[in-house]
């Protein structure tokens, strides 16, 4: 009787069907734990999303609400013909890009400290993510007063002078990518730390007493085994990144030739009172970061069962 329980079926491996039931039955918890707050934001969002959709086919301002015109996609040809735009397309775009990579780089190396700390290790953790915890409009307000040339340490610790971060487009760049990356960087060593948690000792000892060196355990065992959990920070830190905004308003207020996609749609929408423009710009915006949500998903497949030991 135990000999054809354990026999595999013809054509399937051994303990397929098993890992099968265990994903299926995964998969159908995880919808249900989800559901309550799925619903709940679409609530929530789905009114202004339509909202803005509909009012971005209309040429409409607040200033004037009864002179509204039907225009088709009028103001999307407007804001995509126009040079501006793209500008602050390639703005966002060299803003994300750096930060992401940046904070790739220091987060991991901070999840290893975190992961390998032998004493200490809730104060490390702590210390390390503490930044995270800071609200966002304070601490670019911190890094405003920081670099500015009245008030700011910043010139006076470097002995640089009257130098004026503010005056110029990549030195303005410069301290609201610096501050992004403090901020940001714990929440992607949180992440690569869960991520850390997850690879097996017994195959960083085994390539250990193989003579493998403390770089090829890195990127022959460590990397492999955390694919996901650096998918999941690079794609969260990416569509956070997109979309910033609380530090350029409050650092250059879009000026310098620092505006981002979204700080576009506030100046179109509070600032100038288009409220078709800007909408149509929000849209876009909304749409490229669903398709950029669309590229890292499908294009950077990551096996989870390796990551949650199935085999």
């Amino acid at each position: 009787m135990t000999a054809v329980q354990s026999a595999p079926v013809a054509g399937r491996p051994a303990g397929r069907a098993e890992v099968s039931d265990r994903s299926r039955a995964e998969r159908r918890l995880g919808l249900l734990l989800s559901a309550p707050a799925v619903l709940v934001m679409l609530v929530v969002t789905a009114y202004p999303l339509f909202n803005a959709l509909y009012l971005s086919l209309f040429s409409y301002r607040l200033t004037a609400p009864d002179d509204r015109r039907f225009v088709w996609f009028g103001n999307y040809a407007t804001a995509l013909s126009d040079p501006l735009f793209w500008q602050d397309v390639l703005t966002t775009f060299l803003v994300t890009a750096i930060t992401v990579v940046v904070e790739l780089v220091i987060g991991f190396a901070l999840a290893m400290v975190m992961h390998r700390a032998l004493f200490m290790r809730r104060t490390v953790r702590t210390a390390i993510l503490l930044p995270y915890g800071i609200v966002t409009v304070i601490s670019a307000f911190a890094w405003r007063y920081a670099f500015d040339l009245q008030s700011g340490f910043v010139n006076q610790w470097f002995g640089l002078g009257d130098y004026a971060w503010f005056s110029g487009r990549w030195s303005s760049l410069s301290v609201i990518i610096l501050s992004e990356i403090w901020k940001t960087t714990p929440f992607v060593s949180l992440l690569l730390l869960a991520g850390l948690a997850q690879v097996p000792r017994d195959l960083g000892e085994a390539a250990t007493v193989d003579g493998a060196t403390a770089w090829q355990r890195l990127w022959r065992v460590t990397v492999p085994n955390m694919k996901a959990a650096i998918l999941v920070a690079v794609l969260f830190r990416t569509l956070d990144a997109w979309r910033i905004f609380d530090n350029v308003f409050v650092m250059t207020s879009g000026q310098q030739h620092t505006e981002t996609l979204s700080f576009l749609t506030y100046r179109q929408t509070i600032s100038r009172t288009a409220i078709g423009l800007g909408d149509a710009v929000g849209v876009l915006l909304f749409l490229s970061v669903v398709l950029i949500a669309v590229v890292f998903i499908r294009g950077f497949r990551v096996d989870l069962s390796q990551v949650r030991g199935d085999r």
